[in-house]
């Protein structure tokens, strides 16, 4: 009976990559710092709003600090990829991230947290982000194989989405419990755990670096050169980055927006956030269905032009308690089911299309230039949020994204995009004098 059991549950359950034990491994890593996350996506402008009384141009700044290290350092974070076996870049990333949070907790039981403070560790945590999730994207692209490319990244979204669905209630009730700073120990922890979950993970072939050691500058002109001569990746390029300006203003004042417009408490906060995880959770339960009835390039668009109607529902948030948290958890339902259904396939297409030797600074080349300008983002939503009030801010926001998406229709071949295409090997022109002059 026992044996009949085990091999129903293995029928239902140990299919496809279950069956992966490395992808498991990553899965898990995965799934655990996206839990901590969760905590820190609350607890940091929290501790700013409440702790230090920081106005939203401060908060905005502080958004921008952890997205500024993207365009200072990501394009020779593709080199270091591409150049150095990926997991060790993982586990030393992931130990990084988790030293400097733990910084602020220190901070605050020693009376010693600035502001200042928070900028220097977003922006450490952001520098560690760089280089960490390039390796960790092209580690998991060669474990899986590109053939299983959307199935990891729906499997990735599930993982995302319990991060969402449990993390935020968790995290409103640790920074009510233990305060905002200390809250964010969690977070700290969660990287220190991710990184012994992959450190054992046997070594392949395929985890020897791709590129042959030559200048920095001819690596990371063939990296830009991929993007520039794909015109789907050029078209994601500008698109998206355009998108991540919009993305970090709301960020920058959605948990004001919450606390101060409408007067939830961090617990409550954390509870409406959740509804963002079921978002998420039917997002990856979806994806592959509507890229089968509409088209990949459609159900991308679809769900860009989403995120901007998410927003305006949550601008939209008024009247009594309950109708506020009402409309509010709805519009961050919708904007996540939206985000995962356009950045599941975003994923899956980028690593398609990228040659196995540029894997690595393609990726890190493409999270460069589409977060280069997110810094401004940031400030633009505080900014806009001491002038206009946090609710004009969000509506701008709204009203931004879901004008963009008619845009990117015009202008890019998302439209007529119905499945994942294969690589786009480069055109590049090689020589022996050419290696030799490195």
């Amino acid at each position: 009976m026992a044996t009949l059991l085990r091999s129903l549950l293995a029928a239902r359950w140990r299919t496809g990559l279950w069956r992966n034990p490395d992808f498991l491994k990553l899965w898990g890593s995965l799934t655990v710092t996206h839990f901590g996350g969760q905590v820190t996506f609350l607890a940091l402008p929290l501790t700013a709003a409440l702790m230090l009384d920081a106005s939203p141009f401060e908060v905005g700044v502080l958004t921008a600090m952890g997205a500024a290290p993207f365009p200072i350092f990501g394009l020779f974070a593709g080199v270091l990829v591409d150049r150095a076996r990926k997991l060790p870049v993982i586990v030393a990333t992931d130990v990084g991230r988790g030293i400097a949070l733990l910084a602020i907790p220190l901070c605050a039981w020693f009376g010693v947290l600035t502001m200042p403070v928070l900028y220097v560790v977003n922006f450490y945590v952001g520098f560690a982000s760089v280089i960490g999730w390039p390796a960790y994207q092209v580690f998991m692209t060669e474990r899986v194989g590109r053939e299983n490319l959307v199935e990891a990244n729906a499997k990735i979204g599930v993982a995302d989405s319990a991060a969402q669905l449990v993390g935020p209630g968790v995290a409103g009730a640790l920074i009510q419990w233990l305060t905002a700073p200390f809250a964010i120990l969690v977070d700290a922890s969660s990287f220190f755990l991710s990184a012994w979950m992959v450190r054992g993970i046997p070594p392949r072939a395929s985890d020897e670096p791709r590129a042959r050691p030559r200048s920095v500058g001819r690596e990371i002109r063939e990296g830009l050169g991929v993007v520039w001569h794909n015109r789907t990746l050029r078209a994601l390029v500008w698109s998206i980055g355009l998108w991540q300006v919009f993305r970090h203003a709301f960020v920058a004042i959605v948990v004001l927006f919450g606390a101060r417009e409408l007067g939830f408490s961090a617990g409550q906060v954390g509870m409406l956030f959740m509804t963002a995880g079921l978002g998420s959770l039917m997002a990856a339960n979806v994806t592959e269905r509507l890229n089968a009835r509409f088209g990949m390039g459609p159900t991308m668009l679809g769900g860009m032009a989403g995120t901007g109607v998410a927003w305006l529902v949550i601008a939209a948030s008024w009247g009594p308690h309950w109708l506020a948290g009402i409309c509010f958890g709805t519009g961050l339902f919708l904007l996540d089911l939206a985000a995962m259904i356009f950045f599941i396939n975003y994923l899956s297409l980028r690593q398609a299309v990228t040659p196995d030797a540029l894997l690595g600074r393609v990726t890190a080349t493409m999270i460069c230039l589409t977060v280069s300008v997110a810094p401004l983002g940031g400030l633009a939503g505080g900014w806009v949020a001491e002038h206009l009030g946090l609710r004009g801010a969000m509506t701008l926001v709204g009203a931004g994204a879901l004008l963009l998406a008619p845009f990117v229709t015009w202008l890019s071949p998302l439209a007529n995009m119905r499945e994942l295409p294969g690589p786009h090997e480069p055109a590049l022109t090689e020589s022996l004098a050419e290696e030799t002059t490195a």
